[in-house]
């Protein structure tokens, strides 16, 4: 069974920009084509069992095995080591970016307090979109009793988009609310 998102994608949201931006061929119509989750945990080189669960929690939420990532380079301010683990970051493509999507948009958003929506201003001049959340509580997965440390996350959706109003047509079309 397809991703619902995927469907509307297919049946409204391409049609629309097609005709919106008039398009000569199909292949110029922008889609979705990967969403990145990425966690910083660079408090957790003191800590290895905050970074298991963060990890553990990255996978519930994306549905997706979390790369560890590490620090490339030495950096003395930071106290931080080369080969030291600094984050963990998921990239979502298919079927799990929309469903993810969608599990983002229609759940998790409407659940941040004071949530008047999201940043008009976070393109990148390239068609690709960055946001933040700060809690990870917001998704439905996440079970707030078993959760030790708060944490926030960056998600990327990069998109085949030629400029920012093409992506932010795209985004808005599927269903990402953006403030007024």
């Amino acid at each position: 069974m397809a991703a619902r998102m995927k469907e509307k994608y297919k049946s409204e949201v391409f049609p629309a920009l097609r005709d919106k931006f008039q398009y000569s061929n199909v292949m110029e119509v922008p889609k979705l084509e990967k969403i990145t989750l990425n966690m910083g945990l660079g408090d957790t080189k003191d800590n290895p069992k905050l970074l298991e669960s963060a990890v553990n929690e990255l996978a519930l939420i994306s549905g997706q095995s979390p790369v560890v990532t590490k620090a490339r380079k030495s950096i003395a301010n930071f106290k931080l080591r080369a080969g030291m683990t600094v984050g963990a970051k998921v990239t979502l493509r298919g079927d799990r970016m929309y469903e993810f999507a969608d599990k983002l948009c229609s759940i998790a958003l409407p659940r941040v307090r004071d949530f008047r929506g999201v940043s008009k201003n976070s393109f990148d001049g390239r068609g690709n979109y960055s946001m933040g959340i700060r809690e990870q509580l917001i998704f439905p997965e996440i079970v707030y009793d078993n959760v030790e440390k708060i944490r926030g996350m960056d998600i990327v959706f990069t998109t085949t988009a030629k400029t920012d109003e093409e992506a932010h047509a795209l985004l808005e079309m599927l269903g990402l609310p953006f403030e007024k």
